[in-house]
C-alpha cells in the first residue's frame, strides 16, 4: 500500500496545477480589463482571441482605443509581471534545493545586488535612454557577480568543497555585502538622479513592451527544462552529497548547472523589473505544503504559484490602489506576515 500516497499526492499536484493555470488565465483577462480606462471583461477576451489565425472578426465590434490599450500598454506588463513572478519562484526553489538552505532565494548569492549596482551605475551615467541601457546593465552586473561568487568560493582552502552550500552561501553574503555599500555610495553621489534610482530598487512594471515579455518569456522557458530535466538529481543532492554521489549524481556538475540556471532566472527578472522581494523565498515554501518536497511536482506548481502572486500584488498596485507604488513594496508588506506565519507553523525546517 506504500504506492497509494505518492499517487495520492501526484493527483493533487496536477489538480493544483491546473486550478493555478486557470486562475492564472483569468487573472491575466481581468487585470487587462481593470486600469484607468474601464475595458468590458469579455470585450479584453475578444480582443486577446482575435490576434489568433482567423479570428480577426472577434475584435470588430470593440472601440481602436481599447485595443491599443490592451495589446500594446497593459498586455506587454501583464505577461511580464507574470514571467518574472514565475521566474523569481522557479530560482528560488533551484536556489533553496542545492544550497539545502531553507532561507536561500535570488539574493542569497548575491545575483539581485549585483544586478542592482549595474542599474544604478547605468543610472548614475545617464544610460537610460542609450543602447548599453539600465536592464543590460543589470543583467551583466548580475552574471560578473555570480562567477565571481564561483571564483571566490573556489579560492577556498578546501578545494574539494569549492561547490558546497557554504561556501557558496559565505561567498555571496560577502559579495552581496561590498555591493551594498557600492549601492549605497552611488546613491550618495547621484544627486538629481537618486530618485530613479531609489524607484528602481522598489521595483515596478511600467512602460513595459513586447521584446520585455519575449525575453522573460525565453527565460523562464530555458530554466524550467533545465530545471526539471534536474529534477530528480535536485531529490537526491537533498538527501547529502555524499549520499548524492553514491546513487551516481555528478554533484559537481548538476550543482555548477542550478547555480547557473538559477542565476540567469534572478538576473533576467530582475534587470526587467527591479528589486522584488519574498517571491522567491515565500512561494517555494507555500507550495511545498501541497505538493511536499518532490520538486518534480514543485517546479511547476511553484512557478504558476509565484506568476499568480506577483501579478495579483501588481493588479493592485496598478489598478486597485489610489496612487500606484513600487510592487516591491507591496510584495514585502504581504510577504513578511505570511513568512513569519510558515516559520510559526513549523514548515521552515
Amino acid at each position: 500500500m506504500n504506492w497509494i500516497q505518492p499517487c495520492l499526492t501526484a493527483g493533487r499536484t496536477q489538480i493544483l496545477a491546473g486550478l493555478f493555470s486557470i486562475l492564472l488565465l483569468g487573472l491575466v483577462v481581468l487585470s487587462a480589463s481593470l486600469g484607468y480606462m474601464k475595458i468590458e471583461f469579455f470585450d479584453v477576451l475578444k480582443i486577446i482571441l482575435a490576434r489568433l489565425p482567423g479570428q480577426a472578426h472577434l475584435a470588430e465590434a470593440v472601440s481602436q482605443a481599447s485595443q491599443v490599450v490592451v495589446m500594446d500598454v497593459r498586455l506587454p506588463r501583464i505577461l511580464t509581471c507574470a514571467a518574472v513572478g514565475g521566474g523569481l519562484a522557479l530560482s528560488g526553489v533551484i536556489f533553496q534545493g542545492i544550497l539545502l538552505n531553507p532561507l536561500a532565494d535570488p539574493y542569497t548569492l548575491g545575483v539581485s545586488a549585483g544586478a542592482a549596482f549595474g542599474a544604478c551605475f547605468a543610472i548614475l551615467l545617464n544610460l537610460g535612454a542609450a543602447f548599453v541601457s539600465v536592464p543590460l546593465f543589470a543583467f551583466a552586473g548580475a552574471c560578473l557577480t555570480l562567477f565571481f561568487v564561483i571564483f571566490l568560493s573556489y579560492t577556498g582552502k578546501n578545494s574539494a568543497a569549492v561547490l558546497s552550500s557554504n561556501s557558496l552561501i559565505l561567498s555571496g553574503i560577502i559579495v552581496a555585502a561590498i555591493l551594498s555599500a557600492g549601492i549605497s555610495f552611488l546613491k550618495y553621489t547621484a544627486d538629481e538622479q537618486v530618485s530613479i534610482i531609489i524607484f528602481w530598487l522598489m521595483g515596478s512594471f511600467a512602460s513595459k513592451t513586447w521584446l520585455d515579455v519575449g525575453v522573460t518569456l525565453l527565460s523562464l522557458v530555458l530554466g524550467l527544462l533545465v530545471s526539471m530535466v534536474f529534477a530528480r538529481d535536485l531529490n537526491l543532492i537533498s538527501l547529502g552529497e555524499r549520499s548524492a554521489a553514491s546513487l551516481g549524481v555528478d554533484t559537481r556538475k548538476v550543482t555548477l548547472m542550478l547555480l547557473v540556471t538559477g542565476s540567469m532566472l534572478a538576473a533576467v527578472s530582475v534587470s526587467v523589473s527591479g528589486i522584488i522581494g519574498f517571491v522567491g523565498l515565500l512561494v517555494p515554501h507555500m507550495v511545498r505544503l501541497f505538493t511536499g518536497p518532490d520538486n518534480r511536482r514543485l517546479i511547476p506548481v511553484s512557478l504558476l504559484a509565484g506568476a499568480l502572486l506577483l501579478l495579483g500584488a501588481d493588479t493592485i498596485t496598478r489598478a486597485v490602489l489610489p496612487h500606484e507604488i513600487p510592487i516591491g513594496i507591496l510584495t514585502a508588506l504581504i510577504g513578511g506576515p505570511v513568512f513569519c506565519w510558515i516559520f510559526k507553523r513549523g514548515a521552515i525546517r
